[in-house]
């Protein structure tokens, strides 16, 4: 565990597809609790949850978490990770801020951890997960972002570009991005400064905002992508997962 490590797991309550989403029981707790357990057990720094609602906010600190509440209109996750990293850290102490998405309650401790190590190298700024594409059909799907990247290892790429298209052409492998992000605290604060660019508008994808503006995003790649929640049948897979 780093104390320069702020953990923050961003939940908003109105989610259009599965109203009420972090408050869903999943096994014996609200699914935000579960991912508040996940990132707790990756065991890398203090965890937060940065949310919107005060019910939300009461049940995690009932389990023994720590909430901050935000404003309910933030556009991206990753703004109200922001204000809440300016609250608990306001003057910039902290060296790295990871981003955990509040739907993924099956997350492996292991993969949190992952996250952090490209950010061993000093010109990363923005460290990222994928997996390997097993599944013909994510090939194809735009609602699968891929990652394309040069090889820097058997486990480690340095994006080039994110994309919903079926890329890179060719033969070889296809990486499934995970939206789970390690950011350098100085990084994090100049990617939230940023306008949108012409590429996040267009493919709808914001971390393409960072690679527009030269920030370096690297990418470990793990065996598997976690089951994130977003409809009613997720939410049974997760619960048949944890059951």
């Amino acid at each position: 565990m780093s104390a320069d490590t702020l953990v923050v797991v961003p939940a908003r309550r109105k989610a259009t597809r599965l109203p009420d989403k972090p408050l869903a029981m999943i096994g014996d707790a609200p699914m935000i609790v579960q991912v508040w357990r996940r990132a707790r057990e990756a065991d890398i720094g203090r965890v937060i949850v940065a949310c919107d609602d005060a019910e939300i906010a009461a049940v995690v600190e009932d389990a023994g978490g720590e909430a901050v509440l935000t404003a309910a209109d933030h556009p991206s996750g990753s703004d109200r990770v922001f204000e809440a990293v300016c609250r608990i850290d306001p003057d910039a102490r902290m060296g790295a801020v990871v981003n955990v998405q509040g739907d993924l309650p099956t997350i492996a401790p292991e993969t949190v951890r992952a996250a952090l190590r490209p950010l061993n190298e000093p010109e990363v700024a923005i460290a990222t997960l994928a997996a390997e594409i097993t599944d013909a059909d994510e090939r194809d799907n735009p609602n699968v972002v891929k990652v394309v990247g040069s090889p820097l290892g058997p486990d480690r790429l340095r994006a080039l570009y994110f994309t919903r298209a079926t890329a890179p052409w060719g033969d070889g492998p296809l990486y499934h991005h995970i939206g789970l992000y390690a950011f350098r605290r100085d990084a994090l604060s100049r990617f939230v400064g940023l306008p949108p660019s012409p590429l996040e508008k267009r493919e709808r994808l914001e971390q393409l905002r960072a690679l527009e503006a030269g920030m370096r995003i690297d990418v470990a790649v793990v065996d598997a992508v976690p089951l994130g929640v977003d409809t009613p049948a997720d939410l049974e897979k997760a619960r048949a997962l944890l059951s």
